[in-house]
């Protein structure tokens, strides 16, 4: 999945591995250890959201398109 200059692989253990523009989401180290039994990646302009195996959310990039869940986190709960 890509953003804007950034691209995100879901591995077989079920990581996330990310790469390109930082600002983008291409750096997503600050959120690995969230970032596990990762079941889809969905790609917005410039930033990620991870769809994980017990239907929460991880989100990363650019806060101002969606990279910043934190004041939603408690409604992103049995995603699908």
């Amino acid at each position: 999945h890509g953003s804007s200059h950034a691209f995100a692989a879901i591995l077989a253990d079920r990581s996330v591995v990310t790469w390109g523009n930082p600002a983008n989401g291409g750096d997503s180290s600050a959120m690995r250890d969230q970032l596990k039994g990762v079941v889809q990646v969905q790609a917005a302009h410039q930033a990620f959201a991870a769809i994980l195996t017990d239907g929460s959310v991880v989100t990363w990039g650019a806060p101002r398109f969606g990279g910043d869940s934190s004041k939603v986190q408690d409604l992103l709960r049995n995603v699908q």
